[in-house]
């Protein structure tokens, strides 16, 4: 287990929900895959995953992992909880044998997937004869990916057996829109983090009511301005206590208004919440949680995580404060659909901050780039910083299990403010 990079990537439904999520680790040594050491992973997956506990790491959704030929045939497979994992094949040559054993799996109750296929006569061919046994393909849309007619026959193939194609690397909205025409209701990728930047647009009311608290709150303004602020923002004030009051926070005593919240928690953590929300505010009212959201709370606790173990005093000196910061703001484009620089600007961020977000300088720069290597699973990039920071390997898969954790939580407490 020495070694081990784990992460974790979100699978969206079309209404821009999460689905579910692939589980991807790697041999730390940056020369090894997955596909090369399936044992190994398995046991990763089987002992890490199983304590911390299934329902912290993946809530009530299941996720994909990658097996290949030679883990497929082996007992091990069976080590795997059924119920919150989906096998994603790879490198599966169909014979007879792993033929029986798609059966097999699939009468014990096992959900199969083939992963990230190539889409033309020899690779479907080979699945032909099996797809009553499988549940989802995965198809990658690359760059080199094109919309033609047998595609399209493909796919509709493939819907006509119940097999749930899967869009991944996902990261335009041109990509989006193709596989969506193709038919496809499951996507995996970052498309939805990309800003469609609108140039002279202006903040909506909601938008700018928020920065004007969050500037009161930063410029430490009369607690009665601020409540007042507060207070005639009625449903930011509500989204406010009910998130406090969900078990996010743990108080004594219940709140019951925004001045006890402002005298309990301090101005640049609600400064910081409500930069946050914001992120819940871009979802449609059919979206249980911003994958946004998500997304921004899980590259805060790492980076947080990350800082605290290189600078141990990182929460004395104000560095914590910065490199959360960091995170929170690092999608805001997204949410506004303007420059990051005009944001930031107009924010009032400080440079160092700024530095970070826009050109990756000094040390927030480099966690920065650390997180972004993180979720991209980029190997080679997670090597350098563990190596001019003589950060330790192991620790890498600890942060992003606590972070997966932490986002689990998060997410259920963010669900009870909408219930």
């Amino acid at each position: 287990m020495q070694n081990i990079y784990l992460g974790r990537q979100p699978i969206l439904d079309l209404d821009g929900n999460l689905n579910s999520y692939e589980i991807l680790y790697r041999d730390g040594g940056a020369t090894h895959t997955i596909e090369s050491n399936q044992h190994v992973s398995a046991s990763v997956v089987d002992n890490i995953l199983n304590r911390f506990g299934t329902q912290a790491i993946l809530g009530n959704r299941k996720a994909f992992i990658k097996v290949d030929e030679k883990f497929l045939m082996s007992d091990l497979i069976f080590v795997i909880p059924k119920e919150f994992f989906i096998f994603s094949m790879v490198h599966v040559d169909i014979n007879d044998k792993v033929i029986e054993r798609f059966e097999e799996l699939k009468k014990l109750g096992y959900t199969l997937a083939v992963n990230d296929i190539a889409i033309n006569k020899e690779s479907i061919g080979q699945y032909i004869n099996v797809l009553e046994t499988i549940s989802y393909i995965k198809i990658e849309f690359n760059e080199d990916f094109k919309e033609d007619s047998y595609i399209e026959n493909i796919v509709t193939l493939l819907k006509k057996n119940n097999v749930e194609v899967i869009a991944t690397k996902i990261e335009t909205d041109e990509k989006y829109q193709l596989a969506k025409k193709l038919g496809c209701k499951l996507f995996q990728g970052y498309y939805f983090s990309k800003p469609q930047i609108l140039e002279n647009t202006k903040y909506s009311a909601s938008k700018a009511n928020i920065l004007k608290l969050y500037t009161l709150l930063m410029e430490e303004a009369s607690i009665d301005d601020i409540t007042k602020e507060f207070e005639n923002n009625h449903v930011v004030t509500l989204q406010l206590l009910q998130y406090i009051n969900s078990g996010a926070f743990h108080f004594r005593n219940k709140i019951s208004s925004i001045r006890h919240v402002l005298t309990l928690v301090g101005n640049k953590p609600l400064a910081q919440w409500l930069i946050l929300i914001m992120y819940s505010n871009t979802a449609s009212s059919n979206i249980e949680v911003s994958p946004l959201m998500l997304m921004v709370k899980n590259r805060t606790e790492l980076m947080e995580s990350v800082i605290e173990d290189i600078f141990p005093d990182a929460r004395a000196n104000g560095t914590l404060g910065q490199v959360y910061f960091v995170g929170v703001l690092s999608l805001i484009d997204t949410v506004f659909g303007v420059k990051l620089e005009k944001i930031l600007e107009d924010m009032n961020v400080d440079k160092e901050v700024k530095d970070a977000l826009l050109e990756y300088k000094g040390l927030l720069g480099d966690v920065y780039a650390l997180i972004k290597d993180i979720e991209s699973f980029n190997i080679v990039g997670i090597s350098k910083f563990v190596k001019r920071y003589n950060f330790d390997q192991k620790k890498i898969t600890e942060i992003s299990l606590k972070s997966m954790k932490a986002v689990s939580s998060f997410e259920e407490s963010m669900k009870s403010t909408k219930g």
